[in-house]
């Protein structure tokens, strides 16, 4: 009995290094954009493969930002239990990891869909490890901007592996993703402002005057609204481009919300709008998938 619990909790600490919860986030965009990209239901089996080999590289890039970001993990208390710094997996066990669900991802996307698909997914989570993690989570404020490409990659995997190549639809839903990180990581980051200033991480809500972040949640929610509506014209019907509206409209409320709370100087539950973010993303691409299935 104890050696199954053993054994339970081994295999638990490595589905943890790849943070299923962002994992599964970035599957919701990837399966609508296929379907937008297809016209209706693409091959099914491509569909598994797209979403097997999209968890393996998001989870592979994961581990390895894990494996990478293990000194700052142990001094803040978000990421404290995370399996490294609890010593429940070894740095290089969790470096091996990362390295085989990567070459597993692309090697399975090159030989199953194309080699646009598998190349945009190395160089993912080469840009998620290598520039992110390494260079400019730990140099500058403009972080979570640049680093939103690898966010918002999934949705042009999805796409190139359905079709082969890359459209304007493909790069508005880019925008779409790429933009809503911000609100989205600068809510996480002013909740945790504490632990990264302790970590050293230069994160927005850190080193930036509360004016500045307040600006910079409202301007790129509005252009996360702004992409969304965007992509209406793009072939899309009242389906999506209502709810795109009704939807960012909640978006845009809600960050307005907490942008007010902080220039008040009071309690800023940043969390609401951090949860709520989500909901708006599962939700707009729901009506991505609906569209195309219509």
């Amino acid at each position: 009995m104890a050696q199954r619990r053993s054994v339970r909790a081994v295999v638990a600490a490595y589905v943890a290094l790849t943070k299923p919860r962002i994992v599964e986030l970035l599957l919701i965009t990837t399966v609508p954009t296929m379907l937008l990209a297809a016209d209706g239901l693409p091959d099914p089996l491509l569909i598994a493969v797209v979403l097997l080999g999209g968890a393996a590289a998001a989870g592979a890039a994961n581990a390895l930002n894990c494996y990478l970001d293990r000194d700052i993990d142990q001094v803040m208390r978000r990421t404290k239990r995370r399996p490294l710094p609890t010593h429940t997996v070894s740095p290089r066990n969790a470096l091996v990891f990362g390295l085989v669900l990567a070459v597993v991802s692309v090697l399975s996307l090159a030989v199953f869909t194309n080699w646009l698909a598998a190349a945009l997914t190395l160089g993912a989570i080469a840009y998620y490890d290598l520039v992110y993690t390494l260079w400019l989570k730990r140099r500058t404020p403009q972080n979570t901007f640049w680093g939103g490409v690898c966010g918002a990659a999934p949705v042009l995997i999805g796409w190139a592996a359905v079709t082969g190549g890359l459209a304007p639809a493909a790069w508005a839903l880019f925008a779409v993703v790429f933009f809503w990180q911000l609100p989205h990581f600068y809510a996480l980051a002013i909740k945790y402002r504490d632990d990264y200033a302790r970590a050293g991480v230069p994160m927005l809500p850190v080193v930036a005057s509360t004016r500045r972040v307040r600006v910079e949640l409202v301007l790129y929610t509005w252009l996360t609204v702004a992409a969304s509506v965007a992509v209406w014209p793009l072939g899309m019907s009242p389906v999506y481009g209502i709810t795109a509206l009704v939807v960012g409209g909640l978006f845009l409320a809600e960050t307005h919300r907490l942008s007010g709370r902080l220039g008040r100087g009071e309690p800023p539950q940043p969390m609401r709008l951090f949860h709520w973010s989500n909901t708006y993303l599962t939700v707009l691409f729901l009506a991505v998938a609906l569209d195309a299935l219509w």
